[in-house]
């Protein structure tokens, strides 16, 4: 099923395409039923996988797990920054509030994991972050 959004003479068309059986479609136009005749058969596509051999295949990163032992503090959920209250430099203990973020209208602490010192803060204030984004870096 296809869906497609036409503008003619400044109407609006939503035209979704059900079925396409030989010459004849099946399509809805703004929710109205249609079968449409067409002056010749589509064409399909014939699509081949090839497998590559299994010495050819790279493993696939993950930035969790590379990110994680790397020493880096990780965003629980997608959200705003609103404070970082460290800086590179800084020595923070395990529990000590670094980051606020703002996520579903709620201010979240993001607060260090261990003690060690602060190498690298990769957020400013007022980024929006995915979950699972770097935020600052403990050595």
């Amino acid at each position: 099923m296809k869906s497609f959004i036409y503008i003619i003479n400044g109407n609006t068309y939503k035209v979704v395409i059900n079925n396409i059986e030989g010459t004849i479609a099946e399509v809805e136009v703004n929710g109205t039923p249609y079968k449409v005749e067409m002056d010749k058969p589509t064409k399909k596509q014939v699509v081949t996988i090839k497998r590559p051999a299994q010495s050819a295949v790279a493993p696939i990163a993950r930035p969790q797990q590379t990110a994680a032992a790397a020493g880096a503090l990780r965003s629980p959920l997608p959200g705003t920054i609103l404070e970082i209250l460290c800086k590179a430099g800084d020595t923070v203990k395990r529990g000590q509030k670094l980051v606020v973020l703002e996520a579903m209208k709620m201010e979240n602490a993001i607060n260090a994991d261990r003690d060690g010192v602060v190498k690298e803060v990769k957020i400013n204030k007022g980024d929006s972050v995915l979950e699972g984004a770097d935020l600052i870096v403990i050595e």
